[in-house]
């Protein structure tokens, strides 16, 4: 895979505060790229460096295998769609896609062509002669996302565009990125802490927290092979349950669940000792009796399409299970004694 972006150990300082700690990535071209984490952790600090609005402290940014640590933003083929979409309320829509366009000098006729091809991929060419206060906030995000694709930039860096609309508009406006990202062949840089969002769009995700890349992979491999307890939990949902390890060897560990059952499961690193085991609560079966695991019922949880069946281990930790909500599935009442049978596969150790 070509790549578009490079992050050679990159670190910003702000005084005496480091925000970015020799943060190494590669970012391939025509991918959709999601930076993903907590509020704080330094993604966004990494997405305006690479747009040139943050300065680097030590190392170095490449952009096709050309350093542009040092270069103005307007001097990087690179185009940013900001949480604000900061559309300018007095010009109409075809005059806000053609700005950009306008100051890099191109004709009239050419620009209103080249703005009009735009709004037409989003979808939004009938309303080429509105005000942006004349359409809806996703719409309004279409147009933020017209003006920057039509200077046809070589990278495309979205800082959690998505954040101020309602829940059914963001998951429509997914589908509609994601299919923008591929019919454009641009690179999308996507920033969130929206973990749906990430494993709904990305061709691959980087997890961050305090400053570090925890993880990067596919959207599957973050969710099935977490690394540590911090990937486990922020993605998704899931138990993590502490655990005896007697072996580690060959990517498998040999660990001794609460009640003494032993178990084999892949692991991400560890030794023999304490560390702590990731189970989804998808991945979890519940019976009357038997089981790997046992527990008692403290609530039920309808959910519309799932029960969160909420249980509590002999030794006082909550243990949450996911069942897909069916007339044919027993809903065991609060005070049951259950067991609960693991998936194969289905706990991993991590590397605490």
């Amino acid at each position: 895979m070509k790549a578009a972006i490079e992050l050679r150990q990159v670190v910003k300082r702000y005084g005496a505060t480091t925000a970015l700690h020799g943060v190494t990535l590669e970012i391939g071209d025509n991918e959709f790229f999601t930076l993903l984490g907590p509020s704080g952790c330094g993604k966004t600090t990494l997405l305006r460096m690479i747009a040139g609005f943050e300065d680097v402290t030590e190392g170095q940014i490449l952009l096709f295998g050309e350093d542009i640590s040092g270069r103005e933003p307007n001097r990087r083929p690179v185009n940013t769609v900001f949480q604000q979409y900061a559309l300018f309320p007095h010009m109409s829509v075809i005059d806000n896609v053609a700005f950009g366009l306008k100051m890099k000098g191109m004709d009239l006729a050419s620009r209103r062509q080249r703005a009009g091809r735009m709004l037409e991929m989003v979808h939004l060419l009938a309303f080429a002669d509105r005000l942006p206060s004349q359409l809806s906030g996703g719409q309004q995000q279409r147009v933020a996302l017209a003006r920057a694709l039509a200077p046809e930039p070589k990278v495309l860096l979205l800082d959690e565009p998505l954040s101020a609309l309602d829940l059914k508009l963001r998951q429509a406006m997914r589908v509609e990125l994601k299919q923008l990202q591929e019919e454009t062949g641009i690179t999308f840089v996507f920033v969130t802490h929206d973990q749906e969002e990430a494993l709904t769009m990305s061709d691959r995700i980087a997890v961050m927290s305090a400053g570090r890349v925890q993880q990067v992979g596919p959207p599957r491999e973050i969710y099935e092979a977490p690394v540590n307890r911090f990937v486990a939990d922020f993605i998704g949902e899931t138990n993590l349950l502490e655990v005896e390890v007697e072996a580690v060897e060959g990517g498998m560990a040999r660990v001794v669940l609460p009640g003494g059952h032993r178990i084999a499961c892949p692991a991400a690193a560890g030794t023999a000792g304490r560390h702590h085991l990731s189970i989804r609560p998808e991945r979890l079966a519940i019976a009357s009796q038997g089981g790997e695991i046992e527990a008692t019922v403290e609530r039920v949880v309808y959910l519309g399409t799932d029960l969160q069946i909420i249980t509590r281990l002999d030794g006082g930790a909550a243990f949450d299970v996911r069942l897909q909500n069916s007339a044919r599935v027993a809903v065991p009442a609060p005070g049951t004694r259950v067991g609960l049978h693991l998936e194969e596969g289905a706990a991993r150790l991590l590397a605490d």
